[in-house]
């Protein structure tokens, strides 16, 4: 099986019975709308800010929401991907960020991407329907392959800030600067497709 990189335009890569995998990389910064592009099975490597979010902050955020205190949640949820993660620490260097099963955001997703531009979500084992309507009119949701923390790790090139660590370690909320951040696989897009 050959892989490769390609930029530009997006090719169907879902309808193609070839042996070559494409692979994007996609700019973050600017550039949310191309999320709405990808189509099931491409691979993509992003560059650029994500943000970290697991269960016990989205129910933070949720209830936030329901009291009218949106001023008081992060404003980096409400604009970049957001990567179900709970990141494992060494000292300041994050030394595994592996995804979280994203159906136990099931519950809190719908309020939170309701007032949110988020166009991704980052993490494995996919989502309920609710949410990947939700998400199919601005984006998709990626697969990021689990027992891969340490690759991932690699890809964070800093953490840019930190909320919430009251939740403690695995529950803060990080945002990440990452460089070349994957494979990340495309499992449900836009068009209401999804593996």
């Amino acid at each position: 099986m050959k892989t490769g990189y390609v930029s530009g335009d997006i090719n169907d890569t879902a309808d193609k019975k070839d042996e070559e995998i494409k692979a994007r990389r996609i700019d973050v910064k600017g550039n949310c709308r191309i999320f709405a592009k990808l189509k099931v099975r491409e691979v993509v490597y992003l560059t650029g800010t994500l943000v970290t979010a697991r269960d016990k902050a989205h129910m933070r955020a949720v209830r936030l929401l329901k009291e009218g205190r949106k001023e008081e949640i992060p404003e980096e949820l409400f604009e970049y991907p957001i990567y179900h993660c709970g990141p494992l620490l060494k000292g300041e260097k994050i030394i595994s960020a592996g995804p979280t099963t994203s159906a136990r955001m099931n519950p809190y997703a719908p309020a939170l991407l309701r007032e949110t531009s988020c166009p991704v979500i980052i993490g494995k084992g996919g989502m309920c329907e609710e949410v990947l309507k939700l998400l199919s009119d601005r984006g998709c949701y990626l697969t990021f392959p689990g027992g891969a923390g340490a690759l991932a790790a690699e890809s964070i090139k800093c953490v840019k800030r930190v909320y919430w660590e009251d939740l403690g370690m695995a529950e803060a909320v990080y945002v990440l600067e990452v460089e070349n951040f994957g494979p990340c696989i495309v499992t449900a897009d836009s068009r209401g497709r999804k593996v």
